[in-house]
């Protein structure tokens, strides 16, 4: 598998002042935020811009906001890409790597997002969870640990994000992910850190969520991937449009396998790697997971232009 593949943040990579370059610069990737605008009936493109920052991190906005940039990096590299062996986002990300994959068009794809941030926030509200990064442990300790605390709370905490070797990310109830980090600490974890939200994706606190956004991804119009779209849940591409809606359906329960999604790219022959979106946050866990491959951001890749 030669070529390069491209890479779609997720939340967490929001900052204000993001896209605005892209604006300015490339009339492909105006045309994507003027379209947001449009679609969503509010200037989306400002608030990116000009923030304000509280407004930004609200789930509500940053899921189309940090949707909306991509596609609009994207739009604007397409014209300096080489051959594209394979697509994957980081949770959010991957409705972004879809419209990449040509395999959903973006003006469905930034509904469905809308969709996904109203119902995460409003099972956020009914069931209040949060998040917690595990540093210094691998995996298999931080679910060993998850167990234990779910045996002992009758709580959930359980692992949410496999980011890459070293940095584990777990979610569930307030109570849960409090006991889940100082065990961990106990453990040995080099540093526990609360994340500043106040959901828990990727975790069963999101299944009534998960259950009315499956009614929303039968309605939208998938096609089958123009490239290989490799999917969190499986790290392991998937071709037709009922398994990209399978696995976005099961996306907000179950847990993103990073480390094997990137280390599946690499083992078969991957060896460029471009963040298309805000931030470098992807490009940090590749560089963990193998340090031999190339890694680019946005910003270098249109930066070859001066």
């Amino acid at each position: 598998m030669s070529g390069v593949a491209l890479l779609f943040p997720g939340q967490g990579s929001q900052e204000v002042g993001m896209g605005q370059d892209l604006y300015d610069r490339f009339p492909a990737a105006r045309e994507v935020f003027e379209e947001a605008d449009r679609l969503l009936g509010f200037p989306l493109s400002r608030l990116c811009f000009e923030g304000p920052a509280e407004q930004l991190n609200d789930t509500l906005y940053t899921q189309p906001a940090v949707f909306t940039v991509s596609v609009a990096a994207l739009r604007a590299m397409e014209p300096r890409l080489e051959e594209v062996a394979c697509v994957a986002g980081h949770s959010l990300g991957e409705f972004a790597a879809l419209v990449a994959a040509d395999a959903l068009p973006f003006d469905e794809g930034l509904l469905l997002v809308q969709e996904r941030a109203r119902l995460m926030k409003e099972a956020g509200e009914r069931s209040p969870g949060g998040m917690v990064a595990v540093l210094g442990l691998d995996v298999d300790a931080v679910e060993a640990i998850c167990a234990r605390v779910r045996e002992e709370t009758g709580q959930y905490v359980g692992v949410a994000n496999d980011n890459c070797p070293g940095q584990v990310v777990v979610s569930g109830t307030e109570a849960a992910i409090s006991a889940a980090a100082e065990a961990a600490k106990a453990a040995g974890a080099r540093r526990a850190i609360r994340l500043a939200v106040s959901i828990a994706p990727h975790s069963p606190l999101m299944a009534e969520a998960a259950e009315a956004f499956r009614r929303a991804l039968a309605k939208a119009p998938f096609r089958s991937p123009r490239v290989p779209f490799v999917a969190n849940g499986t790290a392991r591409p998937v071709t037709s449009p009922e398994q990209i809606r399978e696995v976005l359906g099961r996306q907000l329960t179950s847990p993103v396998h990073w480390t094997d999604s990137i280390r599946w790219m690499i083992d078969r022959g991957v060896r460029r790697f471009i963040e298309v979106g805000p931030g470098a946050v992807l490009t940090g866990l590749v560089r963990r997971i193998d340090r031999a491959v190339e890694r680019l951001t946005t910003e270098q890749v249109l930066g070859l232009e001066g």
